[in-house]
């Protein structure tokens, strides 16, 4: 018997403010072996390297799906780094982690929030229509239209929306 694993991942809740209001960039996912999951909204993220600092792979996925350099990631200066028998692990939080159960793929998905700078790319080999969506307008979309959504990405953000729009917005 062949076993498989869930393969790692990292999303990003990539916010930013503009005269006191708070927008999160949000994407449409177009990937050359997308499947049916092409042209849903998505928020930024992607597949972990094999020994690639969590960190990093967010930083790069952004990088490539964006054109914007991360900033600032909540929760990266709580990070506990160890070595034990010249093996080095990082024990870090997330904003939000979410599994899938069932369907194409299995994903462990550790979203994280973020701030970021520059100039937004048009498209990319594998996003396209790239935009800040006011958080209000955005928490609508995804709760009249959660469909509409990348499955890995729904959970976290409605969380984030009950953190973020109910107590400092």
């Amino acid at each position: 018997m062949v076993e498989h694993f869930a393969t790692p991942a990292v999303s990003v809740i990539l916010k930013k403010h503009v005269n006191k209001k708070e927008f999160i960039l949000i994407q449409e996912r177009q990937k050359v072996d997308g499947g049916k999951e092409n042209g849903m909204l998505e928020i930024p993220g992607g597949k972990i390297r094999e020994y690639e600092n969590i960190f990093s792979a967010l930083r790069r996925e952004v990088k490539e799906e964006t054109g914007m350099d991360v900033t600032s990631i909540h929760g990266e200066d709580e990070v506990i780094e160890t070595i034990v028998n010249g093996n080095k692990t990082i024990s870090f939080t997330p904003f939000c982690t979410t599994q899938n159960l069932s369907g194409a793929y299995s994903l462990i998905v550790n979203v994280f929030i973020c701030e970021a700078n520059g100039d937004l790319l048009v498209e990319t080999n594998e996003t396209q229509n790239l935009r800040w969506v006011n958080i209000k307008e955005l928490e609508n979309m995804v709760n009249n239209n959660a469909d509409q959504f990348f499955l890995m990405d729904v959970t976290a953000l409605k969380k984030y929306f009950s953190i973020y729009t109910n107590s400092n917005l």
